[in-house]
């Protein structure tokens, strides 16, 4: 492993933490590969429900840029944040460790999921991103039939 794809690696990420503060989707997406590895760890029923369509597993730099869009269009814009604890670097891999606050848009209900991103770069460019989050926390923020404070 070289220091200059370390450090590749770590500007990348870097750059790509910074892109989703500022929240433009087509930006964010332009640091992602045109074919990637997008995975989300939550049950498989799950995916591309109607209340947390972005909940689903993706393969190109345009179906990036749609996740950004939906996750935003789903939330409650100016109340969101990222928390990003720790950022570990082994090569071209790199595990974002941290926890996010957001509020659902459809319900009002705040929830705070604790998530590690497992990120691969590869010329510069994002080739995976696997995403390990407190799947349960969000799943009721938008679960309409799940009582408030549970």
């Amino acid at each position: 492993m070289s220091l200059d794809t370390r450090t590749t690696t770590r500007s990348v990420v870097e750059e790509l933490l910074r892109r989703i503060g500022e929240g433009d989707p087509d930006r964010i997406a332009e640091l992602y590969a045109e074919r990637g590895d997008w995975k989300l760890d939550w049950p498989e029923p799950e995916h591309g429900r109607t209340a947390t369509p972005w909940i689903r597993h993706r393969y190109t730099r345009s179906d990036a840029a749609a996740h950004y869009r939906e996750l935003a269009e789903h939330h409650v814009p100016g109340q969101a944040a990222t928390e990003v604890e720790r950022v570990l670097i082994d090569g071209s891999d790199a595990v974002v460790l941290g926890e996010i606050r957001q509020t659902a848009r459809s319900t009002g209900r705040a929830y705070r999921a604790r998530f590690a991103l497992h990120l691969t770069v590869e010329d510069g460019l994002v080739t995976r991103h696997h995403v390990y989050e407190d799947s349960l926390a969000v799943a009721q923020a938008f679960d309409a039939a799940t009582p408030e404070g549970r």
